[in-house]
């Protein structure tokens, strides 16, 4: 089969289209031939090294396609070895394509349990651009901050995957929703599809600025910030409120005021992708028909998966980028 493999760790053009074999399945696991996968920035992570996986090495995480042993056309989650507890992953817990060869190919073997129907309607792009995103904003939003219906909600960081995901997502559950961006033209998409409004996070003065926005100007119910700017994420917070973060990709560390911090009441809450649980949630979520599909940016073909990933370093989409066998 055709597949993307790296022999090395580096820039793009480490990612080759190469002949390889198809390993069998191995027990409780089954083969799925790829219509469609997509990328996220975890895989430019792999690609970096980051995970310290195996080489050579194909990576990929989101993807689409049909069963081999059945038919049916399923989307794939990418949490593997989740574990038997809800509230946090195991040991063993690690993202397809991170150790085990990901969705950047024809076919690909994953558990069973990782199986969900495509969503009639969506199309192989959007299917394979929902489940990381899906299932990391559902835990994000549902699991941990238990968001609601009629509850204000603010999301820092306009156009990234997760972002327009969980902007989707929020529609669905009810929330009222506000965002940050870095443009114009990000801040235009969320509006596009569903945000009320937003300000620009390039001035220092921003969190207070989209505090005005919020019911009352007392700040928002809930807070997610997938990027890592959370010291001025809790600013935008009424007292009481809840702080969702799960990325690093602006900052690393952050410095806290801790008596504001405890005097705000407020709660900080880390998440990650979820697993099997938060996709049956994710999966009825959309299966009410109030969720749209992902939006996508650009479609390549699978052999210009360098250049899909140049692309996606730019930083300058609205929407999800995949790859076409």
């Amino acid at each position: 089969m055709k597949a993307i493999v790296m022999s090395e760790f580096g820039d793009p053009g480490v990612l080759v289209p190469t002949d390889v074999d198809l390993a069998d399945p191995r027990p409780g696991w089954v083969t799925v031939e790829i219509r469609a996968a997509a990328l996220n920035w975890h895989d430019v992570l792999v690609r970096r090294g980051r995970y310290a996986s195996p080489l050579p090495h194909t990576p990929g995480a989101d993807g689409a396609g049909v069963r081999t042993d059945t038919g049916e056309e399923v989307l794939i989650l990418p949490s593997l070895f989740w574990g038997d507890r809800t509230d946090a992953p195991g040991a063993g817990f690690q993202i397809l394509g991170d150790s085990t060869p990901g969705t950047y190919a024809q076919y690909v073997n994953v558990p069973e349990e990782c199986l969900a129907p495509k969503p009639a309607g969506y199309s192989w792009e959007q299917a394979a651009a929902l489940p990381l995103v899906g299932v990391t904003s559902f835990r994000a939003l549902v699991t941990r901050a238990g968001l609601r219906a009629g509850e204000s909600l603010l999301i820092i960081g306009a156009g990234g995957g997760v972002s327009t995901m969980a902007l989707s997502l929020a529609g669905g559950i009810g929330a009222h929703t506000h965002v940050t961006g870095s443009s114009e033209e990000k801040l235009a998409g969320a509006r596009a599809a569903g945000a009320a409004g937003g300000v620009l996070h390039t001035r220092d003065s921003w969190p207070e600025e989209v505090k005005e926005l919020s019911p009352g100007g007392k700040g928002f119910d809930v807070v997610l910030d997938p990027v890592g700017l959370w010291d001025h994420s809790l600013r935008a917070l009424r007292p009481g409120g809840r702080l969702v973060v799960l990325g690093a990709n602006v900052a690393e560390h952050v410095t806290l005021d801790v008596r504001k911090y405890f005097f705000g009441q407020f709660s900080l809450l880390g998440t990650t992708m979820g697993g099997p649980e938060d996709f049956r949630g994710l999966m009825n979520l959309i299966a009410a028909g109030d969720v749209a599909p992902p939006p996508i940016a650009a479609t390549y073909p699978l052999s210009d998966a360098a250049e899909a990933h140049r692309r996606l370093e730019s930083g300058g989409e609205y929407g999800k980028i995949v790859l076409v066998p």
